[in-house]
């Protein structure tokens, strides 16, 4: 991974940037609180040039230093300005120095009310924030919940905190959040996300060497992340060397969900697709398939020798099976039996069919071979101890389940985690609602697979999948059904390549 404007920065690390940042110039640590100030007036011109009087409210850290800044820029332009302070900086801290620099003078934050037609600047509290605001802070946070006062963020609005995007009791709104230098997660883990509103990342003069001496491991999902691994098929492919999914049909009353995966996965770029059927599904998948090869799979014999056959690329297994325990186990004694093992996306039933076998899940007999796609649901039944977890982030429980199952795991829902083992995660920000519809969660897998056939790394074929999946629901929007989805890849799927040959020209 490189060190771009991807890369997503927990509070503890932005601290460490900025002391790193000022220590070795060219700006020292009250240059670049003026930096980040300066982009918040701008910031507010820009998008409420109309709206009089600001009303900055400051806080006695850093954040509000930025607020006393933006302050005074707006001021000096003769923008009229409210200025309300929750109480003084620290004495002899750069918020004391932009304090000292500003020539209006604070009134106490409990003297604050929305001013009709204005525009609100949050600068009290940033995404250190660690625990949930003060009375008096929490009454301006109420006051400005209404549609007719937009509120500026500055970092994050006060009341959310940057590593998990929780909402620590009550959080300011924001229509529009400005923050600096990189993301943090907070902002796009909900509720944090819905919070911000609007989202600005403003360049403060921190140079890329500087963030990348971090080693931050955690990313915006989008094809920055993932686009220089993207398939592009060799001029001589035929459709095996382009990769080979299998997908596992349920049985006769359940067959819909493993068809949608199987489209998805040819949609996705596989070369062939086989669906694995029960007897008892061999009529009903015959009448939907056309493309996609079908082959009766009633034991673990034979499918054995079905991947002797035709050895698959990359599997998907569970939509449409049986959440029992023997789902499970089957699926086991399969990764244990087969030479070569394929990749598995383990997938909606199948998930469900875990959960009653945690030792089997860690046992690492699997090989690693594992991408989990679970929802809230789902990784409570296969993950209860972390689920139950007081004090852990989404981003974090994923993480430790990827770790624990040694797998890539898809946390899905409107932030989606994607997580490895080896501690590289990354938050979607380009979910849409529309995918709240039956089948879509079958759609995604069957992309894993057919990106996973086609020699995508596992945790790069699930973070593009995820995007691509995401990517075509909103280019849709209202009226979306699961069958649609598959149909919708193809322009999205251009996109990407086009992406991945721009990142591969300018290495």
């Amino acid at each position: 991974m490189r060190g771009d404007d991807s890369v997503l920065i927990t509070p503890e690390e932005m601290a460490e940037i900025d002391r790193r940042a000022a220590a070795d110039g060219p700006f020292d640590g009250y240059r670049l609180m003026r930096n980040a100030g300066s982009a918040v007036a701008r910031l507010v011109l820009d998008r409420f040039p109309a709206r009089v009087p600001v009303q900055v409210l400051c806080g006695p850290g850093n954040n509000g230093g930025d607020g006393y800044v933006a302050a005074e820029e707006l001021r000096a332009c003769g923008v009229p300005v409210e200025l309300f302070a929750e109480m003084p900086p620290r004495p002899g801290t750069d918020a004391s120095r932009a304090a000292d620099d500003c020539r209006l003078t604070p009134r106490a934050l409990g003297d604050f009310m929305p001013a009709r037609g204005g525009v609100v600047v949050d600068a009290l509290y940033g995404a250190g924030l660690a625990r949930p605001l003060g009375d008096v802070a929490a009454r301006a946070a109420r006051l400005c919940d209404d549609p007719g006062t937009p509120v500026v963020a500055v970092d994050l609005p006060s009341g959310v905190a940057g590593e998990s995007g929780a909402v620590l009791g009550t959080a300011f709104k924001a229509a529009v959040t400005i923050t600096f230098v990189r993301a943090k997660p907070g902002h796009y883990l909900q509720p944090g996300r819905a919070a911000c509103g609007d989202l600005v990342v403003a360049d403060i003069g921190i140079g890329d060497a500087i963030v990348a001496s971090i080693g931050a491991r955690c990313f915006e999902n989008r094809p920055a992340v993932w686009g220089r691994h993207f398939p592009r098929p060799a001029l001589d492919a035929h459709k095996y060397s382009r990769g080979h999914v299998m997908v596992f049909s349920g049985a006769g009353t359940a067959t819909g969900a493993a068809r949608l995966a199987a489209a998805a996965a040819a949609r996705a770029g596989a070369g062939a697709v086989t669906m694995l059927s029960p007897s008892s599904a061999l009529a009903a998948n015959a009448a939907q398939l056309t493309a996609t090869m079908l082959t009766k799979a009633d034991t673990r014999g034979e499918v054995l020798a079905a991947f002797e056959a035709r050895p698959p690329a990359a599997c998907v297994y569970g939509p449409g099976l049986s959440p029992e325990a023997a789902t499970a186990g089957f699926l086991f004694d399969l990764i244990a039996d087969a030479e070569p093992c394929p990749p598995f996306v383990v997938d909606a039933s199948a998930l469900t069919a875990l959960g009653g076998m945690p030792d089997a899940l860690r046992s690492g007999g699997r090989r690693g071979r594992l991408v989990l796609t679970p929802h809230e649901g789902e990784f409570r039944r296969v993950f209860p101890d972390l689920a139950e977890a007081p004090g852990l982030s989404k981003l974090e429980r994923a993480r430790r389940a990827a770790c624990a199952a040694d797998a890539v795991l898809i946390y899905k829902g409107p932030d989606t985690v994607i997580a490895a083992p080896d501690g590289r995660a990354a938050i979607n920000a380009n979910g849409t609602p529309w995918l709240a519809t039956a089948g879509s969660g079958d759609v995604l897998a069957g992309i894993v697979g057919g990106l996973l056939a086609q020699a995508m790394p596992p945790f790069e074929a699930a973070c593009a999948a995820v995007w691509i999946h995401a990517e075509a629901a909103a280019r849709f929007g209202p009226g979306l059904i699961a069958e649609d989805l598959p149909g919708l890849l193809p322009p999205v799927l251009r996109d990407c390549l086009a992406q991945g040959a721009s990142m591969g020209a300018s290495r």
